[in-house]
């Protein structure tokens, strides 16, 4: 039996699954030396801490088994190699000190990098020479210390330099084949697409008249949709309160010790208080703690991130609207055409103005018209070419972000995306009811005319680079008019951010729920807030580019409306590319539902068929 396309499509992205977490939990082994450390303290007392290595003088970070080696009879070597490698590695090891014991014996595993640091010393010649301490920290009081008077490293397994290289490798392989070449190829395509479609829907309507019917009634779906998803987003977060959970909470402990450390830091390196008599934190030693922040971000691995960030933390409202609305617009057509990614906003508006002069123009224009029709048609036969290889890039899509990120990113963070992806799910039911009771087409046609739209969506995180695909399923399987989605599906891609809108207030509201009423967060959730950051939260969607990581950039715009200070956005980074899956096949399931409801409420003037 043949399989069909979608079939193939899911297949490959539970394969990429399977084969990123292998590679992630191979990988994470791999990089790690397992050691046998001996301790010897100087009269310890009973508890339960964390546990750091110093090597002359520097603090070396161990990590705790979450896995135990097999047990039962001998297996080959390279067996067992195997089980170690799938061994995974929790960060922060802790420590049991018994009473009337002074010495204590335990596992750990040590990142290659700070292997290296270690080597010279592994095995030592005089052991109890080398440069080796221990370091206890009490559970109960972060502020209590205990140095071991000895301490000695066995190396158990050192890391598998040979397996890093091979997982180096097959990452570098699968970037290639899916996001380079497979999303490559369909941005390719875009611009081209977007003109071409546009103007040949244009030029397809009987009369400008019904461009206008068309367009006006896509605007006030979008907008309505949108404005909904964001009110689902901040209902899913002031019932659920994920930053009220116990994990959010135990984020926010940490930082009050943070903070209470640069209270101490500023006092000392300035001479001034850092709070006045009301016990409010001071201007100067605000802008103090957004510089040392702002430091610690820009310098991680996330920096090129943050300066994104950065850049757009001083501008307004109207900053937004005038440069990333006005000047798109009027940008010259061919550098719209040419840009990386392609000036969607600028490509509209020029096709719009050809399309209608086109139509004016009557015949003298006929060979243009033609030539925009054969194009769009020319592309379409193009998009069916990538969607063959769909199966395997969306497979290596699928394991280089499960390689990349793992399962360990929910530790902290599970509530806030289980609300996420809850609201989301909610705002899908909701589409489905709009489909059902304006557009006239049930949950599961939409489900199997748009089934590829959607993968490609969700695998790709990229509304732009889906939208070949969506204008394919929307008119060859819904029977949506031509018309109506060569205009709808390229404006909705640019400016129809349902699962962003929706992404960006919860986020928000999550972080305040975190760091609320700190000395540099000086805000809390009340009814002005949650207005401030629906407004905003609308807004800024509709400047959201349809690219990959988009939605941090603009919720900087939502942050700054109620002075949530950017660098606390980082902590919901690990997440967002598994967050971004679900948000954007979102906004593509909402662009093919507006334009079926547009098809329907204008089928009897563009005399085209309803969906069945």
């Amino acid at each position: 039996m043949k399989l069909k396309l979608h079939n193939l499509i899911f297949a490959g992205m539970a394969v990429g699954v399977v084969v990123g977490l292998t590679l992630h939990y191979v990988s994470d082994s791999a990089n790690h030396a397992t050691v046998r450390i001996s301790a010897v303290f100087d009269a310890p007392e009973e508890g339960v801490g964390q546990v750091a290595l110093l090597c002359d003088g520097q603090k070396i970070e161990l990590r705790q088994r979450t896995s135990q080696r097999p047990s039962g009879p001998r297996g080959p070597a390279r067996l067992r190699t195997f089980f170690r490698w799938l061994e995974t590695a929790k960060p922060g090891a802790q420590l049991t000190l018994e009473s009337g014991r002074n010495d204590s014996t335990f596992e750990a595993l040590i990142a290659v990098q700070d292997f290296e640091r270690l080597r010279d010393y592994l095995p030592p010649a005089e052991a109890d020479t080398a440069p080796f301490a221990l370091l206890f920290t009490s559970g109960v009081e972060k502020e209590a210390e205990l140095i071991s008077t000895s301490c000695r490293i066995t190396v158990l397994s050192p890391p598998n330099r040979s397996v890093i290289r091979t997982c180096t490798v097959s990452l570098w392989c699968l970037d290639l084949l899916g996001p380079t070449i497979f999303m490559g190829a369909l941005k390719m395509i875009i611009a081209p697409l977007i003109l071409a479609s546009i103007v040949a829907g244009v030029t397809s309507l009987p009369n400008i008249g019904e461009l206008g019917a068309i367009g006006w009634k896509t605007l006030v779906y979008y907008i309505c949709t949108t404005a909904i998803a964001v009110t689902i987003g901040l209902v899913a977060v002031l019932t659920i309160q994920p930053g009220n959970k116990g994990a959010a909470q135990a984020v926010r402990q940490e930082r009050e010790r943070v903070l209470v450390a640069y209270r101490a830091e500023y006092e000392q390196a300035s001479g001034r208080a850092a709070l006045t008599d009301e016990q409010h934190p001071t201007g100067a030693y605000l802008a103090w703690v957004a510089e040392q922040e702002g430091g610690a971000a820009g310098g991680g691995h996330e920096a090129a991130r943050f300066k994104t960030m950065s850049g757009a933390r001083e501008r307004t409202a109207g900053d937004i609207f005038k440069d990333d609305i006005v000047r798109p617009l009027l940008t010259n057509p061919f550098s719209s055409l040419s840009a990386s990614p392609p000036n969607s906003l600028g490509i509209i508006f020029f096709a719009l103005l050809l399309g209608i002069a086109c139509t004016l123009a009557g015949e003298r224009a006929a060979v243009v018209v033609t030539f925009f029709h054969q194009l769009n048609v020319v592309i379409m036969k193009i998009t069916h070419w990538l969607m063959s290889i769909a199966p395997l890039a969306i497979a290596c899509i699928m394991a280089g972000l499960v390689a990349q990120n793992g399962p360990e990113i929910f530790e902290t963070l599970g509530w806030y995306c289980g609300t996420v992806i809850g609201g989301i799910l909610a705002h899908v039911v909701f589409l489905v009811v709009i489909c059902a009771a304006i557009g006239g087409v049930g949950p599961l046609r939409l489900w199997r005319g748009i089934r590829e739209a959607w993968m490609i969506a969700f695998t790709t995180r990229s509304s732009a680079a889906t939208l070949p695909v969506t204008i394919a399923n929307t008119t060859e399987k819904l029977n949506v008019s031509p018309k109506v989605a060569n205009f709808s599906l390229p404006l909705g891609a640019t400016m129809n951010m349902d699962g962003t809108a929706l992404y960006e207030g919860v986020a928000v509201i999550f972080l305040i729920q975190i760091y609320g009423g700190l000395d540099d967060v000086t805000i809390t959730m009340t009814a002005i807030t949650t207005f401030l950051i629906f407004i905003t939260a609308v807004l800024a969607s509709v400047g959201a580019a349809a690219v990959p990581d988009a939605g941090l950039v603009t919720m900087v715009l939502v942050a700054s409306a109620v002075h949530l200070p950017i660098y606390y956005i980082p902590l919901i980074f690990a997440v967002d590319a598994f967050l971004d899956m679900f948000r954007t096949s979102t906004n593509v399931l909402g662009d093919a539902v507006g334009a079926i409801v547009i098809n329907r409420l204008e089928r009897h003037r563009l005399g085209a068929p309803a969906p069945t």
